[in-house]
């Protein structure tokens, strides 16, 4: 049973909800100063990933092509039409452009963050729900905060992230089999890179074309094993 899928959808739910209904107690200075935080939050899990890296020459390309068929496939733009949708059906709070923002990166860190693929994949493979449940704790005030801002729409991401983490609860019994600690570590890194370019952007750092890179996590994978088995014993020797 997807325990820890439940759990987190339902966390995305509730903060959603509970933003949008009390988010006029949080004082602007506040939501801002939370928003911030997370971002900080965001980037300091991203790190602990990226440190994980095995194979950098793998992650570095995974990230290049990634980011290549993410713009070629137009998946900034799906996603910010997606946002647009969100905030065009149900109750905003914000402004138009600063709504859509939120909900797509709403839409990056709760459906498509490395840590909840993972989670999900070791959930469906080997019944651990540690890493989701933990991760819904963090969620539920993200969303939160999100919601203040954004409306409603946060909650409704919880849709689209229960069928694509269940996805990934599906197939883990025929990948993780294969997956060696060199590739998942390899593809704990990529994702960090996601998570501190997402957290850059929540603070208002540097703006980064974060749905652009969602590929990258997919063929992380291969390129390590490719890397490991193939390439490095050849430059070895």
């Amino acid at each position: 049973m997807p325990t820890g899928i439940i759990i987190n959808t339902l966390s995305v739910f509730l903060g959603g909800i509970i933003g949008a209904l009390c988010g006029s107690i949080f004082s602007d200075k506040l939501k801002e100063g939370l928003t911030m935080l997370f971002g900080l939050c965001a980037m300091c899990m991203g790190i602990m990933s990226v440190v994980l890296m095995k194979n950098m020459p793998a992650v570095i390309l995974s990230a290049v092509l990634g980011l290549i068929i993410g713009n070629a496939a137009g998946i900034s733009k799906a996603f910010d039409k997606a946002g647009a949708f969100l905030g065009r059906f149900m109750p905003s709070k914000g402004g138009e452009a600063s709504s859509r923002d939120l909900i797509t990166i709403a839409l990056v860190l709760f459906c498509f963050g490395s840590t909840g693929i993972y989670g999900a994949m070791c959930s469906g493979f080997a019944g651990d729900h540690s890493i989701l449940i933990s991760k819904s704790v963090l969620d539920l005030f993200t969303a939160m905060i999100f919601a203040s801002a954004a409306g409603y729409a946060i909650s409704a991401v919880c849709v689209p992230q229960f069928a694509f983490l269940m996805i990934c609860f599906g197939i883990s019994r025929f990948i993780l089999p294969f997956a060696t600690d060199i590739m998942i570590a390899d593809f704990k890194a990529c994702g960090g890179l996601i998570m501190i370019a997402t957290g850059l952007k929540m603070m208002k750092i540097r703006e980064f074309p974060i749905p652009d890179m969602i590929p990258a996590i997919f063929i992380v994978m291969p390129l390590s094993a490719l890397y490991t088995n193939v390439i490095s014993p050849l430059l070895l020797g």
